[in-house]
C-alpha cells in the first residue's frame, strides 16, 4: 500500500459504498493508519491509497501513540454543516502544497466504524476540517478544487510539477495507464460488492 499522487485518476474517482466490514477491511484500515503516520498526516481516504471505497481515517494529533484519537469512517454522510471558517490545508496526495480553504466550521457526520457499528459525531475545529477534507476525497474532490482563483494560481507551478512527474512515471511504465487504472478499480469494486 502506498499513497498515490495528483493527478492519479483514482483521486477523481467517486468511491463506492462498502457492503461489509471483515478482517480484510480491518487489515486495510490498519495499513492506512500506519502509512498515514509514516507520512506525517492526520487523515487519509481510501482512494488516496488507490482503493475505490467510501472509507477514510483521521487522527488529528497525527500521533500513533494517541490511539484514542484514531477514527474510522465507513460509508460516511455529513448531515449538517454550520458556520464558515478559513484555514490552511495540505494533502498527502499533493505533497508540499498548502493553501487556505473555506469550509463549514461545524459538521454532524454519521458513518460506520472499524467494527461495523454505526457512529454519529458533532465536530468542530480541526476535526470538522479533517473530516470534510477526507469526505471530499470520496467524491473525487481535492482541496485545490475549493481554492479561490488567486490561491489556485499561487500553487499552479507546483501542480504542473506533479503532473509532469506523473506523466513521466506513466511513460516509463512505473504508473499504470488510464485504462489499467479503470480496470483495476472496477475489479476492486466488484470484489467487495
Amino acid at each position: 500500500m502506498r499513497i498515490i499522487r495528483y493527478p492519479h485518476t483514482t483521486l477523481r474517482h467517486k468511491s463506492k459504498e462498502l457492503r461489509r466490514v471483515d478482517a480484510e477491511l480491518q487489515k486495510m484500515i490498519r495499513q492506512m493508519f500506519d502509512l498515514m503516520y509514516e507520512e506525517d498526516g492526520i487523515g487519509l481516504a481510501a482512494n488516496q491509497v488507490d482503493l475505490p471505497y467510501r472509507l477514510f481515517i483521521i487522527n488529528v494529533k497525527g500521533d500513533p501513540a494517541a490511539k484514542e484519537e484514531e477514527m474510522v469512517f465507513i460509508n460516511p454522510t455529513i448531515t449538517q454543516q454550520k458556520g464558515m471558517a478559513e484555514d490552511r490545508e495540505g494533502c498527502l496526495s499533493l505533497p508540499d502544497i498548502f493553501a487556505p480553504v473555506r469550509r463549514p466550521e461545524k459538521v454532524v457526520i454519521s458513518a460506520y466504524d472499524a467494527r461495523g457499528q454505526e457512529v454519529n459525531y458533532q465536530m468542530d475545529g480541526m476535526y470538522a476540517r479533517a473530516v470534510q477534507h477526507e469526505y471530499d476525497h470520496l467524491d473525487g474532490i481535492l482541496f485545490i478544487d475549493r481554492l479561490t482563483p488567486a490561491n489556485l494560481l499561487s500553487v499552479k507551478e507546483s501542480l504542473l510539477e506533479l503532473e509532469q512527474e506523473f506523466c513521466g512515471g506513466q511513460r516509463r511504465g512505473l504508473i499504470p495507464n488510464e485504462q489499467e487504472i479503470a480496470a483495476r478499480l472496477a475489479e476492486l469494486e466488484g470484489a467487495r460488492a
